[in-house]
Formats: structure tokens, sequence, C-alpha cells
């Protein structure tokens, strides 16, 4: 599955980093590894990946950088993929929601999780004790902003970034 991605801060890895080792079991991401997903694009071979890459820049021509900003710690505890529950921190970014929205027009939404059901967060962690991750909504911590001025085309398969894409595009 390749998606386009918004890479975060060190500042947001770190943040999200200390608070999975409060978890104790829960199946947490490796610092360096946290990612913000903008949109998934699909699947495919090479070839299919350079046409999809090419549908997404050209469905991104002129989208101005974006604000984002990570102000606190949330729970999903009925999850429709994986191992629940997965503790994440909140985004908020109008910005983010709007490019989500116009990628929806061109790539298929992912059932249960995109387009309407969109919700923008950066995963901490899956798994573990659900009263652990719970007590975790009340960590108290300084909001992290930011300007979003690249994203990033991310393939899933192989944990890594295929390619960026500055903006404005």
């Amino acid at each position: 599955m390749y998606s386009l991605n918004v890479p975060v801060p060190s500042t947001v890895a770190a943040l999200a980093g200390d608070l999975g080792t409060r978890l104790g079991t829960a199946d947490v991401r490796p610092r360096g590894e946290h990612t913000l997903v903008c949109k998934r694009l699909g699947t495919g071979d090479a070839a299919t990946y350079h046409e999809i890459e090419a549908r997404a820049r050209e469905t991104l021509a002129g989208e101005p950088p974006f604000e984002v900003r990570v102000g606190g710690v949330d729970v999903f505890t009925d999850v429709p993929r994986g191992e629940g529950p997965v503790v994440y921190l909140t985004v908020e970014s109008p910005g983010l929601e709007a490019l989500h929205r116009r990628l929806c027009e061109v790539f298929d939404p992912v059932e249960e999780i995109e387009g309407e059901e969109y919700v923008p967060h950066i995963t901490v962690a899956r798994g573990g004790s659900v009263k652990r991750a719970a007590d975790l909504r009340d960590a108290p911590f300084d909001p992290v902003e930011w300007v979003v001025e690249r994203l990033e085309f991310w393939d899933a398969e192989r944990g890594q970034s295929v390619s960026s894409l500055s903006l404005p595009a």
C-alpha cells in the first residue's frame, strides 16, 4: 500500500516515544517511524506506483503549505483493522483535512478509516491494556505546532519513503 504522509518533527516523534514507554506491553512505534497519513493511495508494482505518484502530484498542483497542531492524546478502542486499542496523538489541521478530502475525489477512500471517517492522528502504540491507554488521555504536554512544507510518498510494504514533494506544489 502506498500513501501520502506528513513527516513529523523530531519533537513530535520524541513525544510519541516517551508516551509509548508508559504503555508496558503495547506495540510501540520505534522513534523515527511516526508519520501522519494524509491519504492512502493504492497498491501495485513499481509501474503502478509511478502512475499513482503522477496522479497524486497532478492533484496536488498548487497545494500550499498548511499548519498542523498536536495537542492531546486519545484512544481508538474499536479499530476496523489491526490490534487495538490504538493510542494516538490528536491532530488539528483544517488544511490537512481539506487536502484529504481533495485526494478522496481522485483516490477511493479506504472504508471505515478515510473520507468521512478520517481522523488525522499520529499512532503512538497498538495493543496492550485499554486502561493504560485510556489513562494516557490526561498526559500533560505542551502542544506542538508546525507548518507542513513537504509531503512524502510512503511504501508501507517496505516501511520507507519513496519520494517527496515540496509545498507549494
